[in-house]
This record gives C-alpha cells, sequence and structure tokens, in this order.
C-alpha cells in the first residue's frame, strides 16, 4: 500500500451516521430557504463584490449562508473543524487542517456563484464531513428544486427530494470510444502536454458541457447523465463533497497522477470516468501530464 492509499483508508467512526447526514441535508435546505432563495433574482450592486478576479464573486448570500451553516454545524458536530469558503478568504490557513484534524466539514455556501449573482438557476449548496482528510459524508443541495444528493461512505449515494422520496445515484457505463464521452472537461487550464492531440481528441467527443457550478456537474455525472469530470482547480469545498458522491456512485476518481484526492497528498487537477479503463484512456487522449 502507496502512502497515499494509507491516508485514504481511515479508521472509519461512529461519527458520521445517515442520521447526521440527514440533519446536514436539513442545514443545507434551512440555509436555502431561508437565505438563498429570498436573495435569488432580488440582489443590488451593492450585494456582490468580485474577490481574486472579475468572475470570482460573493454575494451577501454567500456570506449569511455560510454564517448560519456554520452555526447550525457547531452545534451539531461541535469537534469539527469548519473550513467554509468565505472564511478561508481571511483565514487560509485553515485549509492546511483539511489534512490533519480528526472531524472537519468543508462549506461552500453557494457553488455557482457567478449563476445565482445573473438570476441563473444553476448553483448549489455543498457540504463534505472529512475524518483525517478524508470524505465520509456530503451533501449537494439544489435550492431550486429543494433535492439533494447525498452520498455516505460504504453506503452509497442517492438523490433525495422535499418529499423524501430517494433514488440510488450511478455512474454511467464505461465506454470505449473517445468519441462517445460527453461531459466536463477544463479544457482552458489543465495541463495538455500536446495540445494538437488533446484538441483533436476534444473536437471528436459527443458533448462537452460547462455549467459554472461544480455542484450540478457532479451530480449529472454522479447521476449517470454523463461520462467524465476533469477539473484543474481542487478546492476543498468544490470538490470534497462530489468526490464522495462519485466513488459512491461507483466511478472511478484520481489526481492526474492517479493518487486519490486528499488534502496531504500533492496532486494535480482531478478526472473521472466510469472506471479505471475509461479514465486512462482519458487521460492518454488528453495528453494529461501530472
Amino acid at each position: 500500500m502507496s502512502e497515499g492509499e494509507a491516508i485514504m483508508t481511515p479508521v472509519r467512526t461512529r461519527t458520521v451516521t445517515r442520521a447526521v447526514l440527514e440533519d446536514l441535508s436539513v442545514i443545507a435546505r434551512d440555509a436555502a430557504t431561508r437565505i438563498i432563495m429570498p436573495r435569488f433574482g432580488r440582489l443590488s450592486e451593492a450585494d456582490i463584490r468580485t474577490k481574486s478576479s472579475p468572475s470570482d464573486l460573493v454575494t451577501i448570500a454567500d456570506i449569511l449562508s455560510e454564517e448560519f451553516i456554520a452555526g447550525e454545524l457547531a452545534r451539531l458536530l461541535p469537534e469539527a473543524v469548519l473550513i467554509g469558503e468565505e472564511r478561508c478568504c481571511t483565514q487560509p490557513a485553515l485549509i492546511e487542517e483539511a489534512g490533519r484534524a480528526p472531524l472537519s466539514v468543508t462549506i461552500d455556501p453557494i457553488d455557482g456563484t457567478a449563476n445565482y449573482a445573473a438570476g441563473l438557476p444553476v448553483f448549489g449548496v455543498m457540504m463534505a464531513v472529512l475524518e483525517h482528510g478524508v470524505p465520509v459524508a456530503s451533501v449537494i443541495h439544489d435550492p431550486v428544486t429543494g433535492s439533494s444528493a447525498l452520498a455516505l461512505m460504504g453506503e452509497g449515494a442517492w438523490t433525495e427530494d422535499p418529499c423524501g422520496a430517494t433514488r440510488p445515484m450511478r455512474a454511467a457505463r464505461p465506454f470505449s470510444r473517445i468519441e462517445d464521452v460527453t461531459g466536463k472537461i477544463a479544457w482552458r487550464t489543465l495541463p495538455m502536454g500536446d495540445t494538437e492531440r488533446a484538441d483533436q481528441a476534444l473536437r471528436s467527443m459527443t458533448g462537452l458541457w460547462d455549467l459554472r457550478c461544480a455542484a450540478h456537474e457532479y451530480r449529472l455525472v454522479a447521476g449517470g447523465h454523463g461520462h467524465v469530470l476533469a477539473y484543474s482547480r481542487t478546492c476543498l469545498w468544490d470538490h470534497c463533497p462530489g468526490w464522495l458522491l462519485m466513488l459512491e456512485a461507483g466511478a472511478y476518481g484520481a489526481r492526474l497522477n492517479d493518487v486519490p484526492y486528499h488534502p496531504a497528498v500533492p496532486g494535480r487537477g482531478l478526472l473521472y470516468a466510469p472506471d479505471r479503463a475509461s479514465w486512462q484512456m482519458v487521460r492518454d487522449a488528453l495528453a494529461l501530464s501530472c
């Protein structure tokens, strides 16, 4: 067993049970109904500001939603380190805690803020519970439909609608030709060693899309409505929830150097496919470098 594999194999505890996961889902839903949706389509210019770039936005709803979620989590899991996207802007050292803390929770109060600010109904609330850096429970909530995608380590992935009805999530079947691929590939920023070969492969694929929202991209592909996800930026709050969702839905995922995604394990990018062979086919076709 490699060092990375050893890190990715936590001793399972009973801290995060299915009941706790349901509580997390309720917190996400409450943040959506109390804070996010009442402000959707009603933001003023003063309610929106930029962070690292003109396309990296934060709204008053992001800030209030994270504050609400953090307060609820402090009561539910008082021993957990809370790693929220907005909090990490002023306290970046928190990110390092994710790899060493016995228990932590990542929070993306609104994933897809640019869509939210523009009045486009494609955004989500994302949370993941980590044990020593390993995602063991995750919630990806859609405030617009009121449905959630949930995953619990070793117990699968499923969706739950506002009435409580559940449906298992399952990744798409493996493909044998690169021409059959559909999904999201961040082709502008991924490290491609042979751009001409990668361009030819990308143009041959059946369909690629970019929703500007990892929450919905993960939900689509974990539900079998796409084959591949490939990201260059791998912020914890964007990808810890999706990582567990994809693996519990039966997909194969890894960094571009084929090591598991973990805060304490170095690596570039993230690539998912229905199985290991499909993953290798995409990595080779795009000439992705480590």
